[in-house]
């Protein structure tokens, strides 16, 4: 058997015999009797339990440090990136699917390395489009009670044990959102993106919806409900943006990424003009 005849995909067999079951617990794998049945998170926040558990708290602490280093140390250098999410759930059959493909493709083609969650469905479908037009395809995954693991075409794969630590990654080393329809996680990673946009936390940063009759209803309830009763302004439905064509996805993220380099061009010119007024007015600037 040569070593193209053999599958690295956890649910499929190598050499005839089923792979055991396996999980992640941050960087480390556990098979067979290793398992545990709970998750770093569940027993960070798992309050029942005897109070010992305060003792160990700082040791979690630097955990958490080690997670945010190792993140920031491995994503430093990617480039411009933007952030892919939508449900694990969705098929290769499916038309979101082949979307989310070509997506992945046309962001590296513009040379944006594509971040996802590096799980299954459309994460999986936009690392596979970003990976095949030779992007760079990173995954960041998660500690879950139900193992996911990094799919085939993830090229920088993290795996983290806190969400907080992973959802920060996948803000901070990335331009925009890409969202397509999923579930909690999903809808989870996008209101912390509009969170951000709406209280200025991120500038030029672009939130697209893919599915406009998946969407519809979200979208109506924060217009004729949230909005209605003042609970948000006017100006916070244009954040995002709902569309169904590929077209309109990149001339989104391209149009915020020329102001966000207009943007870091003007502040170059800005303080290139501060320096040079200070050289040829010194003023009456005191020596300490």
């Amino acid at each position: 058997m040569t070593p193209e005849d053999v599958s690295i995909h956890p649910d499929r067999p190598v050499d005839g015999h089923p792979r055991p079951a396996e999980k992640h617990r941050g960087p480390v794998t556990l098979r067979r009797r290793q398992i545990q049945t709970s998750t770093t998170d569940q027993r960070l926040l798992d309050s029942r339990g005897p109070s010992d558990w305060v003792h160990t708290d700082p040791w979690r602490v630097l955990r958490i440090q080690s997670e945010f280093v190792e993140g920031f140390g491995m994503l430093a250098e990617i480039g411009p990136a933007i952030s892919v999410f939508g449900s694990a759930r969705t098929g290769p059959g499916d038309p979101l699917y082949a979307f989310a493909e070509r997506v992945g493709a046309e962001l590296a083609r513009d040379g944006y390395a594509v971040v996802t969650g590096g799980g299954p469905g459309i994460m999986e479908a936009a690392n596979k489009g970003c990976c095949e037009a030779g992007g760079v395809s990173v995954g960041l995954g998660i500690e879950l009670p139900f193992e996911q693991g990094l799919n085939d075409f993830v090229d920088i794969g993290i795996n983290f044990r806190y969400f907080f630590a992973r959802k920060t990654m996948f803000v901070k080393y990335a331009q925009g959102f890409v969202v397509f329809p999923g579930g909690f996680g999903t809808f989870d990673e996008l209101f912390e993106a509009l969170c951000l946009v709406q209280t200025g936390k991120v500038t030029q940063f672009p939130v697209v919806l893919v599915g406009a009759s998946y969407w519809s209803g979200l979208v109506g309830w924060l217009r004729d409900t949230v909005l209605e009763e003042s609970k948000i302004a006017p100006a916070d439905l244009d954040i995002f943006c709902v569309t169904d064509d590929i077209g309109e996805v990149m001339d989104t993220v391209r149009k915020a990424g020329a102001a966000r380099v207009e943007r870091e061009r003007a502040a170059v010119r800005a303080t290139a003009e501060a320096q040079s007024r200070d050289g040829s007015e010194p003023g009456d600037r005191s020596v300490p």
